[in-house]
């Protein structure tokens, strides 16, 4: 253990800390060296979406000290940037162990610092907070989550005014302000309790409604108000609201996975609590079978990010990916909205970098403008700002299986998308037909496209170093050809310059400087590279596509066999294997 790190546990063990942390440090000195060294190597880095880790004792860990100092930053900045006028902050939590605590300290904190805090009564899902600011006039949010991670996660993120993650240039000086706390006693940790004001019926109430004037074919629904829902919200938050739209919107046949409707912050039934893997959904998919139900979905514990589950043509049950669920999503909105003549001209969609490019040909094909912005549903939030004024935001979405549809909040919400995700299986019921042959039909005419996701973490302190030492070679040294494929773009959105290899031409990329790396190949074959920006983790993104001239084609083995082949080409060559 260095030095820097003994100075850190020694400002633990001498200052004003509860004795219950200092024990803890002194049983891991004899017990377990190695993880008080990593509780305390670095400060708990507050980055552009907050805070996330492993909650426990230290500088390094997500504790009521950490989220303390980061609110009292966090206030600071508020104060600065509206002086004079009463700031407004809405607080909610997931079911998470230790988010109440955590919320009642954000809410304490902000609270002593003169600001007017509307805390939650109990759990709700983070779409229902980034509503809460924007419905209440609030300057800033917070929710404590660590969304879809491992139960000895959790995380802290913040909101600004829009109702929107926060972006540039407040990221940065939130940070700045955070950074300066030096020491638990430059917290207001109590003192205001009087500007604390409980919120929650009536909030739900006002997002309810908002949801339900999403749909829509609400006739639709009437016919088929007995489509046999099965839905689970992984010991998560969803469960206080999406049984409630399911029954608003007027869906009559819906079935809870008892197994898992409880919130419980351990997390009893699965490993990750998040529906982009199968383990998760698996209770939830033997539900599904035993009813011979139609629809099957599944939200992660703050109820942003939803999985959903279909029967193919033989009847047999398929996962959805995330690019698959946001063409379904992206194709019902912008084509219902011509057919009910609701469409405008000015319409717009929006999704990121890294999300499947088959929407762009959809809403290219039905005059609607698509943009494409970095990682993250803030950076939608911020387009959507930009063109409030002249155009008109219809939905959003990205790979990561979320979506956001229309303008009233501005994060990923899996209670919505659940609601018109069962509106668009009531709609293809209502003309004898499933959503995945739906999904053929659009591989038809657009193109198969067909994406994959590598996930590389690094461990420990050289974690980070590694991956920056990777992202370096391929920005240096970028291939000349892939899997056989010839390189023809390199796009490096953190010089925010696209290139031409085979002609030399350079554009600049009109977006905001992020860590990523895109190879644009001959074959239509796309690679993304972004490192994580809260985890040691780097993400690697395939997308290959070919055309089909009908489904019977897409039943047959040879064009996914030649689909799967190119992507492991890919990454065989690219030394990922």
């Amino acid at each position: 253990m260095d030095d820097a790190i003994k100075q850190r546990v020694q400002v633990w063990v001498n200052g004003n800390y509860e004795e219950a942390a200092k024990q803890e440090i002194a049983r891991l000195e004899k017990e377990n060296p190695t993880e008080l060294a990593d509780a305390f190597y670095r400060n708990l880095e507050f980055g552009t979406g907050g805070l996330r880790g492993i909650m426990g004792i230290g500088t390094n860990r997500i504790n009521k000290y950490t989220v303390g100092m980061a609110t009292q930053g966090f206030a600071n900045y508020l104060n600065q940037t509206y002086p004079g006028g009463i700031v407004r902050v809405a607080i909610a939590h997931d079911s998470r162990n230790n988010s109440r605590q955590f919320a009642e300290i954000t809410a304490n904190v902000m609270a002593a610092n003169g600001i007017k805090v509307f805390l939650f009564e109990a759990l709700r899902p983070t779409p229902e907070l980034s509503f809460a600011i924007r419905h209440l006039g609030c300057q800033g949010g917070v929710v404590c989550t660590a969304s879809h991670n491992p139960k000895e996660y959790n995380g802290y993120k913040a909101y600004w005014n829009d109702g929107g993650q926060l972006v540039p240039p407040h990221d940065k000086n939130v940070i700045k302000e955070v950074e300066k706390i030096a020491s638990v006693d430059e917290v207001k940790w109590s003192g205001g309790e009087a500007n604390i004001a409980i919120i929650g019926k009536e909030l739900d109430e006002a997002y309810i409604e908002m949801v339900k004037d999403l749909s829509v074919y609400p006739e639709v629904i009437t016919r088929q108000r007995d489509l046999k829902i099965v839905y689970t919200p992984i010991h998560g938050t969803g469960i206080m609201l999406v049984p409630q739209v399911l029954q608003r919107f007027g869906f009559a046949n819906v079935h809870i996975v008892e197994e898992q409707a409880k919130p419980d912050g351990n997390f009893p039934t699965v490993v990750y609590p998040n529906p982009e893997e199968s383990e998760a959904m698996s209770i939830g998919l033997k539900k599904a079978k035993e009813l011979d139900a139609d629809i099957l979905l599944g939200t992660d514990p703050d109820a942003d990010r939803v999985g959903i589950a279909i029967k193919d043509k033989q009847g047999n049950w398929v996962l959805m990916n995330g690019n698959q669920t946001a063409v379904l999503a992206f194709n019902y909105i912008i084509e219902a909205r011509k057919a009910k003549g609701i469409a405008q001209k000015n319409d717009f969609v929006c999704k990121t970098i890294v999300t499947t490019d088959m929407i762009d040909r959809i809403a290219a094909d039905n005059n609607v403008k698509c943009y494409n912005v970095l990682t993250g549903f803030k950076w939608i939030a911020e387009l959507i700002k930009e063109k409030e004024a002249g155009e008109n935001y219809i939905v959003g979405g990205e790979e990561s299986y979320g979506l956001m549809i229309g303008s009233k909040l501005r994060d990923k919400d899996a209670v919505s998308a659940v609601a018109l995700l069962c509106e668009m299986a009531a709609y293809e019921k209502d003309k004898g037909r499933t959503l995945f042959e739906k999904l053929i039909d659009l591989y038809v005419q657009y193109g198969y496209y067909k994406e994959h996701l590598i996930s590389i973490t690094k461990k420990g302190m050289n974690g980070q170093k590694e991956i920056a030492d990777m992202m370096d070679g391929y920005r240096n040294n970028p291939p000349v050809t892939v899997n056989g494929s010839p390189v023809v773009q390199l796009l490096d959105y953190e010089f925010r310059k696209g290139k031409n290899l085979q002609t030399g031409e350079e554009w600049e990329i009109k977006l905001p400087v992020s860590n990523v790396l895109q190879f644009i190949l001959a074959d239509g074959s796309k690679i993304s590279a972004r490192p994580s920006g809260t985890e040691p983790k780097i993400k690697f993104y395939f997308s290959v596509n070919t055309t089909i001239k009908n489904s019977a084609e897409f039943d047959g083995i040879q064009v996914h066999g030649e689909l799967d082949k190119r992507i492991q080409g890919i990454i065989a060559d690219m030394g990922l294997k």
